[in-house]
């Protein structure tokens, strides 16, 4: 099949959950032999190359505006993709449900398949108009594509219970490449198992600023590594910093992928997973593939992700949090036991075969 997958931020990834989909996805795909394009905004990925690991990439221009960057770049991108002739389209975010049959404009029969990602209108980076175009969104993604897929089960209920709209439900895969080496951790001055892993794009409702003021009720030396950025959210980023420089054991390493964030992920003591707001992250699924102890912040989502395999708490309260993370640290017994608990999990629910598995079954549409 010729297909293309648009919405994202693009390959290499360098941003979050789509983009990571956009390329495990379509390297598997390309691998299986068919022709895979995906669209690409210059500001937002790792490197501009013109194909990344057997797909091919297409930059198309954008604004780079809050609330126009994704909107625009998806309308170009879908003016575009409706020129080259593709049998399917994957869009991503179901912000761009509005744009989504813009690839077939010109009458060709492209089949057209949109990722809703969670309940996006509930962030609280959102103003009011920001969340009523969420709101119609979701009407429009049950009338706009061929499909609708969802990446956990808590959202395909939602959307079935809410709209009537039977959705697909496909996770995120956990299977990522083993780390070879430790200079990432060397250049941050950091030893396997001697720090605590948080890694999440820096907004309100995945309480990056709540992990470190918690952390402070940590005792000892164990270093917290907080893995992200702030695109857009300058403020929060800026209380960030301020929590971390009271705590000289935080550090603010940025957004990372790749062999360096393998490696983060790979020999970390726990892993926090803080997010209010989302389907299946992807982050958290990655750290439960690579064995680590989960401390996660208990909602419906997270639990279907993570199961028995984490300890849950309330990342609102700093001394739940605080408390969930001191007892891993304290006993390695029972960091051996969640580990491999999660890890077992992974590896029964997510992985990227499946996962392009269900993709390639649903873009034929079969």
């Amino acid at each position: 099949m010729k297909l293309a997958i648009l919405g994202t931020r693009g390959v290499p990834a360098a941003y979050g959950g789509f983009e990571t989909l956009a390329e495990e996805l379509s390297a598997r795909l390309a691998d299986r032999g068919h022709d895979v394009t995906v669209y690409a905004r210059a500001h937002g990925v790792g490197a501009v190359v013109p194909s990344h690991r057997g797909a091919r990439v297409v930059h198309v221009p954008t604004v780079r505006r809050k609330y126009f960057d994704t909107a625009v770049h998806a309308a170009l991108s879908g003016l575009h993709a409706a020129t080259q002739g593709f049998d399917a389209v994957l869009v991503c975010n179901g912000a761009n449900a509005l744009l989504c049959r813009l690839p077939r404009l010109l009458g060709a029969p492209t089949r057209i398949v949109l990722n809703v990602d969670g309940l996006e209108r509930n962030r609280r980076k959102w103003n009011a108009l920001g969340r009523l175009v969420y709101a119609l969104s979701e009407r429009l993604s049950c009338v706009m594509p061929d499909s609708v897929v969802t990446d956990a089960r808590s959202i395909e209920a939602y959307y079935q219970g809410t709209y009537g709209k039977d959705s697909v439900y496909i996770p995120y895969g956990s299977d990522l490449t083993p780390p070879t080496g430790r200079a990432a951790l060397e250049r941050l001055g950091l030893v396997a198992g001697g720090y605590v892993l948080y890694v999440s794009r820096f907004e309100p409702e995945n309480n990056p600023d709540a992990v470190v003021r918690a952390f402070r009720f940590v005792p000892g030396d164990t270093k917290l590594v907080l893995v992200g950025a702030a695109p857009y959210a300058n403020a929060l980023l800026a209380r960030v910093r301020t929590e971390a420089a009271g705590d000289p054991r935080v550090l603010l390493p940025g957004a990372l992928y790749g062999e360096p964030y393998h490696e983060l992920l790979a020999n970390a003591a726990v892993y926090v997973h803080a997010t209010e707001v989302g389907g299946t992250h992807p982050a958290l699924v990655e750290a439960m593939g690579f064995g680590r102890p989960l401390v996660v912040h208990d909602t419906p989502e997270n639990r279907e992700a993570a199961g028995e395999a984490a300890l849950y708490v309330d990342v609102r309260r700093a001394e739940s949090l605080a408390a969930g993370v001191t007892a891993l640290l304290a006993d390695p017994a029972a960091r051996e036991r969640a580990g491999r608990a999660a890890s077992e999990r992974a590896r029964s629910r997510y992985l990227w075969d499946s996962v392009a598995d269900a993709y390639e079954a649903l873009l034929a549409g079969s």
